[in-house]
């Protein structure tokens, strides 16, 4: 199980096994090198710990706990964790400001407890076995490893999965095994049933600051200036991504003025102008002349499929996982921390579907739900998709969007196959199999916690909750880990997030300007063509890959024998789905690629050999 996860802390390894327990760490070493290595213990060795991931105010606890009589025996942010947990019990997870999964053992207690940090940046999967085994790891596979856990694919991941692109946790795309959510922690005693996961923090948009915008913008200057400073203690080289977005050179300017070496950089460059965001990265590098390294991709760079399908270990649909793999392995050559600028458009409200939910929720606003839900229902029906239109004439989405709520609407704009198209999608057996059961059920669950109706903090929370969890940080996640590179999220500062969520809505998103307070406070530190010039995102021409060099490729894996093996498919449709894109009449690329990696999951993740089950009752993998 341990070695499953090589990758992800190539530096050491530990084990430590005792009657009923084992937990096991693969280290990247990153800071207090000499003295860190884990499983690491408190002064007795009778609480042991293995964590993933950084605390970055642990310099802050640790005078706190000595005061308290805890000696410290190492420089490593890790045992901070064992002397929190034993002043503090389940509470400690409270006091950390950081990045983090970890599993602690309690000896005299005979407790494991499993702790995930509050915006899921470090992942952690658990399952329990028929048998009583417990099992958690960084990743599903460490779990497959174990040789127990059974490859049953649970019908109600893959509803979501062809909804949303991802499989929302706590769910995955196995039976038997569950995420742990963001800012949960989970708590087994031996010879008590296992317990129900406890939340421990929960953003509350109470957009109630009445800061003025100038002071607005010198708070986010500190606060960034703060948030980026503790996310550059490391004894190792440290650099970071930059785009040329507007998210990314606000980190690299800060940065650079908290360094006294050039900071190093790293873009990735498209040879197809469509995607290319070099120029603006470039200017950023040579405004506050940094060490800057950048590696042109062709634009059919689209060999990573299987690899990416081995990686995620269950369906992932992100197609822009291909350049992000890619500048983390540019990345790696020259650094092992990276700081990126994930996290930006979720909370400073960057998205351009904010903006046009904004507009519908205006018109939802003029008509009551009774007119609404049939007119533009029939509208939605009648109207034809018009992909190969200008913007402004594809109204079929908006007019679908219209016809649902607040709610409906949203996940209706989040969807890869909307709702139609999954019913056609999907075959009588597998309806049965996962009953009535609808993805959008992920959405609804999170919007009765929002405690927020104000339109644009609802949706921001809903993709805290969704988007950013399920997508970007995994995504990053397995693509950085894949090459042995840490990547710091200072944009997800949980303080950070906690203190925009006070701020109103008009501070965010104003007029037909996403991101308003980052770029007005900005304007001194990044030239006006980064600030404002539309968003581009990390994309990868799949339209074209699909109608040309991938042709062959997704005509075979969407029409071959193993998606037709699942019985799960209506055969028919996914012939409409290839000509029809093909023959240039509609654009299906979105929903073309989430077919392709799920058939990429099946043969890389489902056909894989089993392991061998082990030959000692192991109950863990390092998180």
């Amino acid at each position: 199980m341990n070695e499953s996860q090589h990758h992800r802390g190539p530096d050491e390894g530990g084990l430590h096994i005792e009657p009923g327990v084992g937990l096991g760490h693969r280290r990247l070493s990153i800071i207090d090198l000499s003295t860190g290595q884990q499983p690491l213990y408190n002064e007795d060795q009778s609480v042991c710990v293995v964590f993933n991931g950084e605390i970055y105010n642990y310099q802050e606890l640790i005078p706190e706990l000595l005061a308290l009589g805890h000696r410290f025996h190492t420089r490593s942010d890790t045992e901070v964790i064992v002397h929190a947990w034993e002043s503090w019990g389940e509470d400690c997870v409270r006091r950390f400001r950081g990045m983090f999964a970890f599993a602690l053992w309690d000896r005299n207690q005979q407790t494991l407890f499993l702790a995930r940090d509050r915006l899921a940046v470090k992942p952690l999967y658990y399952a329990l076995l028929p048998d009583g085994t417990f099992l958690f790891g960084s990743e599903l596979k460490s779990l497959l490893a174990h040789g127990g856990l059974a490859r049953d694919i649970d019908p109600l991941a893959v509803e979501e999965y062809f909804a949303l692109g991802y499989v929302a946790e706590p769910r995955t795309i196995f039976s038997q095994a569950r995420k742990l959510p963001p800012a949960h922690t989970l708590t087994l005693r031996r010879g008590m049933p296992l317990a129900e996961p406890k939340e421990y923090w929960d953003v509350r948009f109470s957009l109630d600051s009445r800061i003025s915008l100038a002071d607005a913008c010198a708070q986010l200057d500190e606060r960034l200036g703060e948030s980026i400073r503790l996310r550059m203690i490391a004894e190792v080289p440290l650099g970071a991504f930059l785009s040329g977005g507007v998210d990314s050179s606000a980190v690299v300017a800060l940065m650079a003025g908290l360094s006294s070496a050039p900071v190093n950089t790293c873009s990735i460059a498209f040879d197809d102008p469509a995607f290319n965001e070099a120029a603006f990265a470039q200017k950023v590098a040579e405004r506050y002349r940094t060490n800057h390294h950048c590696d042109l991709v062709a634009s059919d760079d689209f060999d990573l499929i299987d690899t990416l399908a081995r990686l995620y270990d269950e369906p992932y649909a992100d197609s822009s996982a291909i350049p992000t793999y890619r500048v983390c392995q540019l990345a790696r050559k020259h650094v092992t921390v990276a700081l990126s600028g994930d996290g930006g458009d979720e909370t400073f409200g960057g998205y351009r579907r904010y903006r046009l939910h904004l507009m519908e929720e205006r018109l939802r606003a003029a008509l009551p739900y009774g007119v609404r839900r049939p007119l533009f229902g029939l509208l939605g029906r009648a109207y034809p998709k018009a992909d190969w239109a200008p913007r402004m004439f594809r109204a079929k989405t908006t007019f679908e969007g219209m016809a649902r709520t607040t709610v409906g609407g949203y996940f209706h704009a989040m969807s890869i196959l909307r709702d139609p198209m999954r019913r056609e999608l999907f075959s009588d057996r597998f309806r049965r199999e996962a009953g009535d059961y609808g993805a959008q059920e992920v959405f609804r669950r999170h919007a009765q916690r929002a405690g927020t109706d104000d339109p644009l903090a609802l949706i921001q929370y809903l993709d805290l909750k969704t988007y950013l969890v399920g997508d970007i940080n995994t995504k990053v996640d397995r693509a950085s880990m894949a090459h042995s590179l840490e990547v710091r999220e200072p944009l997800m500062d949980h303080e950070l997030v906690e203190w925009m969520a006070t701020l109103p809505s008009s501070l965010k998103v104003r007029g037909q300007e996403g991101k308003f307070l980052l770029k007005e406070a900005m304007k001194p530190r990044l030239p006006q063509d980064v600030l404002f010039r539309p968003k581009m995102g990390f994309a990868v021409p799949l339209a074209r890959w699909f109608r040309g060099p991938l042709r062959e490729r997704v005509q075979q894996a969407v029409l071959g024998p193993r998606l037709a093996a699942t019985g799960w498919f209506n055969a028919a449709y996914l012939r409409h789905l290839i000509d029809a894109h093909q023959s240039g009449a509609r654009d299906y690329s979105s929903p073309l690629w989430t077919i392709l990696m799920f058939e990429a999951f099946l043969r890389n993740v489902m056909d894989a050999p089993a392991e061998h089950p082990a030959a000692v009752a192991v109950a863990g993998a390092a998180p």
